[in-house]
């Protein structure tokens, strides 16, 4: 595997495991405590994360289908263009501005934890298997359409840099809703 995917795959086992060690012992009430009014979840982060992923595999599979049907074929390193990387230092955390989700992309409040995270973990491996499927393939100039917009196209080694950043921008979220979870005390369920 091209080293640039290489390190790409290492990232998305590590924020598979992240969010195994982040959600390991949660109860529901806990998954779905909200720390304040308007603000989301853990559960929340996990099933946006899906949402997001779901969507930006579907692209990333039809762009290596079509880079291979046309041989757009490379071996790197690959350089990316200045939007490109200002994309990635926005996604990447700490967030330096607050970004809300466009409206498809809100999740619902109050999934089980049972029903969210394995569909996260689906989506993990998801990515793994289209990094296989992209190795030998052209990273920078196989475009992908964004989830955002379908006018907007970024590389596929940029796709999938920018889809680990939004993930681990989303654990750290998650990760600042657990260290405020309070200790020793029953958490009602919120709806």
């Amino acid at each position: 595997m091209q080293s640039e995917l290489e390190g790409y795959r290492q990232q998305f086992e590590q924020i598979t495991q992240d969010a195994r060690d982040l959600v390991k012992g949660l109860t529901e009430e806990e998954f779905n405590w909200r720390p304040a009014p308007g603000v989301w979840s853990i559960e929340e982060c996990f099933a946006h994360l899906t949402m997001v992923g779901d969507v930006e595999l579907l692209h990333i599979e039809r762009a290596i289908d079509e880079g291979r049907q046309k041989g757009i074929l490379g071996s790197g390193p690959f350089r990316y263009s200045a939007l490109e990387r200002l994309i990635l230092r926005e996604t990447e955390p700490p967030a330096r501005h607050s970004m809300s989700a466009p409206k498809r992309f809100m999740p619902l409040h109050n999934q089980p934890v049972t029903g969210v995270m394995p569909t996260f973990f689906h989506v993990q491996s998801m990515f793994l298997l289209q990094l296989q499927r992209a190795d030998g393939l052209h990273l920078r100039r196989v475009k992908v359409v964004t989830p955002i917009s379908r006018f907007l196209k970024v590389s596929l080694g940029t796709t999938f840099a920018q889809a680990a950043a939004h993930e681990r921008r989303h654990l750290a979220q998650a990760r600042r809703v657990l260290a405020k979870l309070p200790k020793g005390v029953p958490l009602p369920a919120t709806h």
